[in-house]
């Protein structure tokens, strides 16, 4: 198999939803031609690597992002702080912990060790809340130009992954990125502005915003 390689997304199946291709690596090659076409992986330890390509597509746009009342207390009262790129490690650590619903991830170590080579080569990035210099919070996600696709999150303390989320929000609006790619449906995303589009409808706005044109550490601009 070619290194960059994948079907069309059109043959992925409806029953498991959006399940597109089953193989291959993860290597930055293989990982950076997926995502570009719409396709993300996700697996469990007892499986071989699965691809995806859900329809529809969970996004959400920078300008349609809610903010709460009590969520826009937090931001404008604190007591959290924010920072990008500061602790990739550790953050997507924290996203592989296990959850109150069971010890298993779907983030092994070969796609920690996958994301971290993302970040060290400026695709990868991650958003860091803090609470008294504590990590509580936070999420990861690729690059790609106008994209952001986001890959987990996590949070230890009310609020605090939402607050990562409105400072990407913010890092978005700031670096002209278009989109956030959020996967697969779910009600806390939905509460936080996301919304479904047709998986055409995405694609096309991969085609228009995606690209490999812009590679940076976000923490050296801060």
């Amino acid at each position: 198999m070619e290194p960059d390689w994948f079907p069309p997304v059109d043959q992925a199946l409806r029953d498991p939803p959006g399940l597109l291709a089953a193989g291959g690596d993860l290597t930055p090659t293989r990982l950076l031609a997926a995502y570009e076409r719409g396709v993300f992986p996700w697996y469990s330890a007892q499986q071989p690597i699965l691809w995806w390509s859900p329809d529809p597509r969970m996004v959400l746009f920078p300008d349609e992002f809610k903010v709460s009342r009590s969520l826009a207390k937090t931001l404008r009262n604190g007591p959290y702080i924010t920072q990008v790129d500061r602790a990739f490690a550790r953050t997507i650590r924290e996203c592989a912990a296990p959850r109150r619903s069971g010890p298993e991830t779907w983030l092994n170590g070969d796609m920690i060790r996958a994301y971290e080579a993302l970040f060290a080569s400026g695709f990868g990035h991650s958003v860091e809340t803090y609470l008294e210099q504590r990590l509580v919070g936070g999420l990861y996600g690729i690059r790609l130009g106008g994209v952001f696709f986001g890959e987990s999150m996590f949070s230890r303390e009310s609020d605090a992954s939402k607050v990562a989320m409105a400072r990407l929000v913010d890092e978005c609006r700031a670096r002209d990125i278009k989109l956030i790619d959020c996967q697969v449906a779910s009600s806390h995303l939905a509460s936080l502005g996301a919304r479904e589009v047709p998986r055409s409808e995405f694609l096309a706005l991969l085609r228009r915003h995606a690209n490999r044109d812009i590679r940076e550490s976000w923490a050296e601009l801060h």
